[in-house]
This record gives structure tokens, C-alpha cells and sequence, in this order.
């Protein structure tokens, strides 16, 4: 019996030892290597998915003659506490009778983990709203963007309302207008020159101005010097020129030269409102615009879809609630979505022509 007691005497400071040094190690590994990959994505994903859903309700907004509102995040700051503690008692009773009693073990264990984020909102406004929504995108923004290889197509028609004078089609409630017949042609041949590699563009420094240029590499095919001359001739431009300086504006002050009149964040997405599904009521009772009756663009419907109901969506890529209604892009949309994304990217470049520095995310753990 005495060594029954002895045993328990001596195994309950060994599993007390062995439990503190457990514990001691486990509080000596650092968290902060380990909570990099996932709060990178999470706070990622969570300050994307948060923009996408400001711009889709400021579209939204429009559509109701309501004021766009920005409200930036500055920073993320995201500190994280460990604790634990360990209790291991037991107690022996001794022998008074031939009743032995049992030793009365116990043993606690206790932990605390603590999340505290905090999030920094920078509204906007004064002229940092002003060059964010209503000046337009700087033309080198839009070449930098054909440049890098997306659809020269695609990013005209988002982000230009004209070329030398030709203009694209508006289905802004405030502006809307066909576009010119050449339009279309010029855009498709210029995403056909740059497909064949016979398009360059070039940025240079010039005393304190930055100049854009452009220029066209003939000779590549027979189709390719037919689209070269049809751009040319359409936008009036020199046919002996070789390299085009590209400036802001309606029209070119000499033919050698390309004038791109570009779009705001704010004329962006005054076209998407075009495509908000405003329920009828709103249009009944004159609290929201009316959409360009069919017939008045040349193109069968807006450059982006939004739906509405009165319930919340259930296979939505982005959706808001405004008044009392959900409003929402489809997931299975992909037209809508490219429209999206490149109005995120436009957005990032609008201020400067150049992308921002992104939120600061600083993650200290105790």
C-alpha cells in the first residue's frame, strides 16, 4: 500500500512537469509566421469583396440621382493574444482503519486566444474625390492598359468616348447617344493591329512633360497594312507618319496626332447604371431615371447587367441592398463580371494614372 501511495506521490509532480513543459513550448512558438497565409488572403478577399460592393451600390446610386459615396480602408492593424495555464493537484489520504482510501487527483486545464482587429476608414472627399470620380482617366492609363495586352477593343470602348472625333455610343441617362458608324470599325481594327503584334506603344520624357506615343509597323501582312490605312484615313491621320503623339481631348491639333477624350470613374459608371433593372414602381414614381429606349444606341443593351428583387440573391458574383431592394451582378455573367473587374482596375489608376499604394495591414502578435 505505502508504494501505491508513493507512486501517486511521485507521478503527479512528473505529469504537472510534463504538462507546464508543453505548454511552455507551445507559447514559445511564434504566431505570426503562421497566421501570414491566411490573413493575407482573408483581409484580401474581405477588402476586395467590400469594394466591389461600394462600387456596385454607388452604380446603383446613380440610377437614383443619389450621391456616389467613397469610404477608403487605410489600414488594417490585427493583433492576436495566446494564453494558457495548467493545475494538476492531488491529494493522499493515509491508512486509519483496513480502508484504504484513494488518492483525489485533479487536473485543469485553461486557454484564452484573442483576435483584436482594427480597421482604419479614410472617407473621401475635396479634391481627392474629385480626381477619383470626375477627372478623366488619363489617356497614357488607357495605352499602358492596351500595352499590357488586354483587348485594345475593349478597354476603348469602357474608357473612351472618342478618337480624333469619332464617338463612341453612350447609354448614360445624362448622355445618351449613338455611336458613329466608324467606331466599331476603328476599335476592331485596332484590336486586329495589335493581335499581329504591329502595334507599339512607347512612353518618354520630354523636358517636365510625359508624352505618349504610338505607332503602327506595316509590312507584317497584306490584312494588317489594309487595317493600318482604314484607321488612318478614318481618324484623318497622316499616312506617311510614323509615330503619333496621343494627347487628351475631342480632336487632334494637326494629323499627327491622336486625341483620346476620355472617360471618369464617373462617366464609367453612369453607363453601368444604364443596365441596373429598376424595379417599375421606381420608374412609375419618378425616384429613379429611365433607361435609353431601344432603338436610340446602336448596341442591343448596356455594357453590363444588373438584376433586382425583393430577396436576396442566391448565385450572385457581387450584390447590395438599396431602399428595398437587392441589386446584384450574376456570377454565371461573364460579361458583366469582365466589366467589373476592369472597373477596379480603372478606379485604382484614376486618380494619378498610376495604381495607389494598397492598405497598410500591420499583424502583431502577443
Amino acid at each position: 500500500m505505502r508504494n501505491t501511495i508513493s507512486e501517486a506521490l511521485y507521478a503527479a509532480p512528473r505529469l504537472t512537469a510534463a504538462l507546464a513543459a508543453a505548454l511552455l513550448m507551445v507559447g514559445c512558438q511564434s504566431m505570426g509566421p503562421g497566421t501570414v497565409p491566411r490573413d493575407r488572403t482573408n483581409y484580401a478577399d474581405a477588402i476586395a469583396g467590400s469594394w466591389k460592393e461600394q462600387a456596385l451600390l454607388n452604380v446603383v446610386r446613380l440610377r437614383y440621382f443619389d450621391t456616389p459615396v467613397l469610404l477608403d480602408v487605410s489600414s488594417v492593424i490585427s493583433s492576436y493574444t495566446l494564453q494558457g495555464e495548467v493545475n494538476a493537484q492531488q491529494r493522499v489520504y493515509g491508512s486509519s482503519s483496513s480502508i484504504v482510501k484513494e488518492p483525489i487527483r485533479s487536473l485543469g486545464i485553461s486557454g484564452t486566444y484573442t483576435d483584436r482587429p482594427t480597421i482604419t476608414y479614410t472617407p473621401v472627399s475635396g479634391k481627392k474625390y474629385s480626381e477619383s470620380l470626375l477627372r478623366p482617366i488619363p489617356p497614357q492609363a488607357v495605352l499602358a492598359m492596351i500595352q499590357a495586352g488586354h483587348p485594345a477593343d475593349f478597354i476603348l470602348s469602357l474608357a473612351v468616348r472618342g478618337i480624333n472625333g469619332v464617338f463612341n455610343y453612350s447609354a448614360s441617362p445624362a448622355r445618351t447617344r449613338p455611336e458613329d458608324e466608324a467606331f466599331r470599325r476603328v476599335i476592331n481594327a485596332i484590336r486586329r493591329i495589335q493581335q499581329a503584334e504591329a502595334l507599339d506603344v512607347r512612353f518618354e520624357k520630354r523636358g517636365a512633360e510625359d508624352v505618349s506615343l504610338i505607332s503602327f509597323h506595316q509590312g507584317i501582312s497584306p490584312s494588317v497594312d489594309k487595317d493600318i490605312r482604314f484607321v488612318k484615313e478614318t481618324l484623318k491621320i497622316d499616312p506617311d507618319s510614323k509615330e503619333l503623339a496621343v494627347t487628351f481631348g475631342s480632336a487632334p491639333r494637326g494629323r499627327g496626332e491622336i486625341a483620346l477624350l476620355t472617360r471618369s470613374m464617373w462617366e464609367i459608371m453612369a453607363e453601368l447604371s444604364a443596365g441596373v433593372e429598376v424595379p417599375q414602381q421606381d420608374l412609375a414614381d419618378g425616384s429613379a431615371t429611365a433607361a435609353p429606349a431601344p432603338g436610340t444606341t446602336r448596341r442591343e443593351m448596356p455594357i453590363a447587367h444588373i438584376y433586382s428583387s425583393t430577396e436576396p440573391p442566391q448565385d450572385a458574383y457581387i450584390a447590395v441592398r438599396y431602399q428595398d431592394h437587392w441589386f446584384w451582378i450574376s456570377n454565371r455573367d461573364l460579361k458583366s463580371k469582365r466589366v467589373f473587374t476592369f472597373l477596379m482596375v480603372f478606379s485604382s489608376i484614376a486618380e494619378t494614372g498610376a495604381a495607389p499604394q494598397i492598405p497598410v495591414v500591420t499583424i502583431p502578435a502577443n
